[in-house]
């Protein structure tokens, strides 16, 4: 195992360049996974790292299992002294495993559908930790994949992978625009529900059962007029307080849920 020792190692300088700068990530097309969950997680479900750095004295037991993992995944980890990792870590408390690997992300054609498509579409969501909260909701549920269009973030940052537990380097993710998004779910038959506070329909009083995408937008402008203006069905969560909205992970969450209860309770796809 590789020993790196200082923390002006040019290796520690890279991932740092990773960690902060998103243009290197995407130049590079590269991200950062970090965390014990998170790493064994992604690579579990197929994500193949390039390099992987293990804190030996901050993982104490779990430090051979990660090393094992990291063996088989075909990128054996080096091993980083304590403050070497922590200016690597983009975290205020680190577990000693970093490793980079693919940029989540791709095209939307190569998504795959189940017979029944379930999928959630965002749009401009802003904050890493609302679209971390996104996906790792969306895995939860279990879409068939997240169209991503017009990312106010981009995916390789770290506080995507942080709050969607890793989740998105392993659930299908596609970044398209409005119009792809929209062509794409119409060439394949799947109905387009749009999220918004000023809409008629209580999301309990529609059919959710079919094949279906819905669509979330950022808390502070919603959806665009024409993504909104392309759905087949306009939906709203009550709100019985004085706000007019949830937060868009919570809304994204109460939505993708009822999908799971309607269907659980349908048979052949009929209420």
């Amino acid at each position: 195992m590789e020993d790196i020792r200082s923390a002006t190692n040019d290796r520690v300088k890279r991932v740092v360049r990773l960690q902060r700068d998103s243009a290197s990530r995407r130049e590079a097309g590269l991200t950062i996974v970090e965390g014990r969950r998170e790493f064994a997680r992604a690579v579990e479900n197929g994500w193949q790292p390039t390099e992987v750095y293990l804190a030996t004295d901050v993982c104490g037991d779990a430090a051979a299992g990660i090393a094992r993992l990291a063996e088989r995944s075909g990128s054996p980890a080096a091993r980083v002294s304590v403050a070497a990792f922590r200016k690597m870590s983009y975290r205020e408390n680190p577990d000693g495993v970093l490793a980079i690997g693919p940029l989540p992300g791709r095209h939307i054609d190569e998504i795959g559908l189940s017979e029944r498509p379930f999928l959630l579409v965002t749009e401009g969501v802003e904050k890493p930790g609302n679209l971390g909260a996104l996906l790792r909701t969306a895995d939860g549920a279990g879409v068939d994949a997240v169209i991503v269009c017009d990312p106010a973030t981009d995916l390789g940052n770290p506080n995507v992978g942080r709050a969607s537990l890793g989740t998105v380097l392993y659930v299908p993710v596609a970044l398209a625009s409005p119009t792809e998004a929209v062509e794409w779910l119409r060439r394949r038959g799947i109905r387009l529900v749009v999220a918004s506070p000023d809409a008629e329909s209580l999301y309990t009083d529609v059919d959710l059962t079919g094949p279906i995408a819905l669509a979330v937008g950022a808390e502070d402008m919603g959806l665009s007029r024409e993504l909104f203006a392309a759905g087949d069905c306009a939906v709203r969560i009550p709100m019985n307080g004085r706000n007019d909205s949830l937060n868009v992970s919570a809304s994204a969450a109460v939505l993708l849920y009822e999908v799971v209860r309607q269907r659980a309770g349908t048979t052949n796809g009929v209420l």
